[in-house]
């Protein structure tokens, strides 16, 4: 980087952000130095087919802020990075490579088909590494890790052994989560559940012989919204409390259709008041009834084939008809003969595939489990006994509510990508594990003759995830790395993978390792839109965090939030909104700008809402530190010019703050407050920094008479705080501070290093200067009274005014003396003078604080009269404004039916505009008739 950059009227991010990372990475700031103590977070890893959402930039940057931090603070940092292979969307994504290019995966085979999802992730994989360099992550590249390469997939490989070999795993038939388009197991996190349009059937199903309802009837009424599932039911359930049907407890009914007999059951899980009370039992086909037909002892039925057709078990007439197509057969035979009582509209959760947004379907099915509990106990105590907390505190209960609760976990799924299961069968269909074929024959004494065929399932991305803190770290070796950085010191996660990713490392960690993978578990909500709504691609409400740094036109921005969508309504609806929403487009905030607002959201709330109005005021923010290193800059000594320096009451206040600014720093880092890190950090440098005290020294510098003792002091005091301002606030924003820092290394003012390796400021209590700090506070609320007083008669900022000041104390009157020169500078005063009791009240215009009197006295009757006239043409003005929104919070129709918000912010202009022209007749009521 150059001068030019600094000389620049603006800051501009696009100018410096590349350059500035190059830098960085090619000089290897981010890899562990040093003999402190080590301090390492491993990176939630990333999806190898995404992109960078406003989620990953909220916790990244979170995590960046911590790393900068601990390394400025002398502690040795890792901060380990590296991608997830993504098993189903990376091999739908090649897929549909292939189908585009007229290939079917069957023709490659599976082994033709992985090379090929290699050589995509070697072309196309890395798109999600390189917008986190755009976000200024401080991640060690050198040390990146991939969840399929070799040294991972080998510490996965002797997970699943030892737990083979301890019983810990094992092959079985259970319900899982099915995708009948993918074919493949799901876990619950990747089953989204929407409420969707549907009905409930109520479907008669006949009582055997004589029996009869409590109100006379022959049948039962079942109520359903999945009637097609009915072939499958082997019972019907009822409340055992139900007085409706409690006799009928033991007897049985007919199944319509099939013509099976299903037993009456009693069970408490039924709940009266859904449809009639009565529950049809499809053990196979739903979670719920099937606890209840374990409870009960109930046969299982299977009624689809792996892609929801209806199979074998099913009567003839229905047999491989899709699952929706046999429903409405079913319906329509139900109703010829009689046994529909009623169709009713009806709201239902609806499951689907994350990936392909089919109807998820409850499916009996061969699979590979973890007996769970033995390793859940040692992870519950590993926080009920506080070696792992979470932040916040209350996340802690929702881990021991899933954790007391918890079911063997399905690994297996049915796919080419991933890491194939070491497992091997013979003719017979006997199981035999190991590391390699060549090792399971060896462990089970199998002669080569003996044909073995491998398990054709991968394991899901959870389980390789769950052993990212150490596997990444060359475990099962004994590395180095291993015995330095682990356990890592946080995680920064959501909260909505506390069972799916958080409690799975934890056990896995502890059961491998004999320790827990991380000190803390740091928990983040869901960053929302500015309405607070959940950002998602079927809404258009989307953000992406490059877009907020490099900007993006408004025809980009629709194209980019439909091209998901393939109803044209809604594509046009939400091209409308976005129009109206960013009329052009969103301009380039910068990374910093963003960075420092996603710390400044970053509250203990659940969820928060991102307003790019913040992200613009902090893109202000960052000019006006920009602007004010350029002030500092273009102000330090001449050449030559030494001598000695004399502070000021205004350079001991600035250190003082600074000081405290640090204290406060650093208790944000330690209590994960980053909302009040930002806070902190914006309140010094916009107000007391630039706003105060770069002001003070600007009237001293341009100050004829102005002391070089006290010029020198100004100059040297201005650098200090600025050099220690952009080492706390390099952590959050790191590309602004290293372009700042390097003008200052150009200019030999400081050390020809980045500034992230700089030592980060350290608080001192004896530094804390009480009587500056008071006499700033006088200072700031006298000059702000009298500021108030020239803009309301609008003096011209370069006329000086006369002030008097009364009542107050005998502390303000020494404090007056110490801070006069300040004063007249800050406020152009041409003099104070203390009104004594008795003297003759002044006529002017008023401001108080706290206990002292500020007045700025009228000099002539014309000046009298030039402010009455303000006054009343402001209070015309005024009024005019105040009967428009009257008028229009009188329109009931107005009230009812514009938005709430509109309504709401026509109220607080009215509070607004009422409260102002109550303080413009009190100004009009106190001006004299006559001086």
């Amino acid at each position: 980087m150059t001068d030019q950059h600094l000389l620049k009227q603006h800051f501009d991010p696009k100018a410096i952000e590349r350059d500035v990372y190059s830098q960085w990475e090619g000089q290897g700031h981010f890899v562990p130095k040093g003999n402190g103590t080590p301090y390492s977070i491993a990176i939630p890893p990333p999806n190898v087919t995404g992109t960078l959402h406003i989620g990953h930039a909220f916790q990244m940057t979170i995590m960046d802020a911590l790393i900068r931090f601990h390394r400025m603070d002398g502690r040795e940092t890792l901060w380990q990075t590296g991608t997830d292979h993504a098993g189903i969307s990376t091999q739908m994504v090649v897929t549909e490579q292939l189908l585009s290019e007229g290939i079917k995966p069957e023709q490659l085979g599976r082994d033709g088909f992985v090379e090929r999802v290699w050589d995509w992730r070697r072309e196309s994989g890395g798109t999600i590494s390189q917008q986190m360099r755009r976000l200024g992550t401080s991640v060690d590249w050198s040390r990146e890790r991939f969840t399929m390469d070799e040294g991972f997939s080998r510490a996965v490989i002797e997970v699943f052994n030892e737990l083979y070999q301890d019983g810990l795993i094992y092959r079985g038939k259970r319900l899982v989560n099915w995708d009948p388009k993918l074919r493949t197991a799901l876990s619950d996190l990747e089953v989204v559940s929407e409420e969707e349009d549907g009905f409930l059937w109520h479907i008669r199903y006949p009582l055997n012989g004589n029996e009869l309802t409590a109100d006379g009837k022959n049948h039962l009424v079942v109520a359903t919204t999945r009637p097609e599932t009915m072939l499958g039911d082997t019972a019907v359930a009822v409340h055992p409390d139900d007085p409706r049907y409690q006799s009928l407890i033991g007897k049985s009914c007919v199944l319509p259709i099939v013509d099976r007999e299903l037993p009456i059951v009693a069970d408490a899980h039924v709940d009266p008041e859904f449809g009639t009370g009565c529950l049809k039992i499809t053990p196979a086909h739903d979670f719920d009834d099937n606890e209840i037909g374990q409870r009960h002892g109930l046969p299982l039925i299977n009624i689809f084939t792996d892609d929801a057709k209806l199979n074998d078990n099913a009567p003839t007439e229905y047999r491989g008809k899709d699952r929706f197509e046999a429903r409405k057969q079913i319906v329509s035979d139900l109703d010829a003969a009689g046994l529909i009582e009623s169709i009713d509209p009806y709201k239902v959760q609806i499951p689907r595939g994350e990936r392909s947004n089919a109807v998820v379907e409850p499916y009996m099915t061969d699979q590979w489990f973890v007996k769970i509990q033995p390793l859940a106990d040692p992870a519950i105590e590993a926080v009920a006994n506080g070696s792992i907390t979470f932040e916040p505190d209350r996340w802690k209960n929702v881990y021991f509510s899933w954790m007391r609760n918890i079911k063997d976990w399905c690994i297996s799924r049915q796919q080419w990508w991933g890491h194939r299961i070491p497992a091997w069968y013979d003719s017979d269909g006997n199981i035999f594990v190991g590391r390699n074929e060549e090792d399971a024959r060896k462990r089970n004494g199998l002669s080569a003759d003996i044909q073995l065929t491998q398990d054709p399932d991968v394991l899901e991305t959870w389980f390789s995830s769950a052993l990212w803190t150490f596997g990444t770290l060359g475990w099962p070796d004994q590395t180095r790395d291993f015995e330095k950085f682990h356990p890592t010191d946080v995680l920064v996660t959501g909260h909505d993978i506390i069972f799916f990713w958080v409690a799975r490392m934890i056990m896995m960690t502890l059961r491998f390792t004999g320790q827990i993978p991380f000190k803390k578990v740091f928990i983040t909500g869901l960053v929302r839109d500015s309405r607070g709504e959940k950002m998602s691609k079927t809404k258009g409400n989307g953000l992406d965090p490059i877009d907020l740094i490099d900007g993006i036109d408004l025809e980009s921005l629709q194209a980019k939030r439909t091209q998901h969508l393939t109803q044209p309504r809604m594509a046009k609806e939400i091209s409308a909104r976005t129009q109206k929403e960013f009329p052009k487009g969103i301009p380039a905030y910068g990374t910093d700008a963003v960075r420092f607002t996603l710390c400044s959201i970053a509250s203990p709330s659940s969820n928060y809402n991102l307003n790019l109005q913040r992200v613009e005021g902090h893109h202000f923010f960052c000019n006006k530190l920009w602007n004010a290193a350029r002030f500092v800059l273009s102000n330090m000594p001449a050449e030559g010019d030494s001598g000695p320096a004399t502070d000021t009451m205004a350079d001991r206040w600035i250190k003082s703050r600074l000081n405290q600014l640090v204290k406060d720093c650093r208790l944000a880092f330690d209590t994960y407050r980053f909302d009040l890190l930002a806070t902190h950090i914006y309140q010094f440098v916009w107000h007391e920094y630039c706003d105060w005290y770069v002001e003070i020294t600007k009237t001293l510098f341009f100050e004829a008479d102005a002391s070089k003792g006290e010029v020198r002091a100004a100059q040297g005091t201005l650098l200090s705080v600025l050099k220690t301002v952009l080492k706390v606030l390099h952590p959050v924003m790191p590309f602004i501070t290293e372009a700042i820092w390097q003008q200052l290394v150009q200019r030999e003012i400081a050390r020809e290093d980045s500034i992230m390796i700089q030592e980060y400021p350290a608080y001192y209590a004896s530094d804390h200067d009480a009587e500056a700090e008071r006499t700033l506070a006088w200072v700031q609320g006298v000059v702000t009274g009298i500021r108030n007083i020239r803009g309301e008669r609008r003096v011209p900022p370069k006329n000086k005014v006369r002030v008097f000041l009364g009542g107050g104390t005998s502390n303000d009157r020494v404090i007056a003396t110490n801070a006069d020169a300040i004063l007249k500078r800050l406020a152009k005063v041409e003099s104070v003078t203390w009104l004594e009791d008795g003297d003759k009240e002044m006529v002017g215009s008023s401001q108080l604080y706290e206990h002292l009197t500020i007045t700025v006295p009228f000099d002539s009757a014309e000046e009298v009269e030039q402010e009455r006239q303000r006054l009343v043409g402001e209070l015309k003005s005024l009024g005019n404004e105040l009967d428009k929104v009257t008028n229009k919070l009188a329109n009931e129709n107005f009230v009812k039916r514009a938005p709430e918000d509109v309504v709401s912010a026509q109220r607080q202009k009215h509070e607004t505009l009422t409260t102002q022209i109550d303080s413009l007749n009190r100004q009009l009521d106190s001006l004299p008739a006559e001086l």
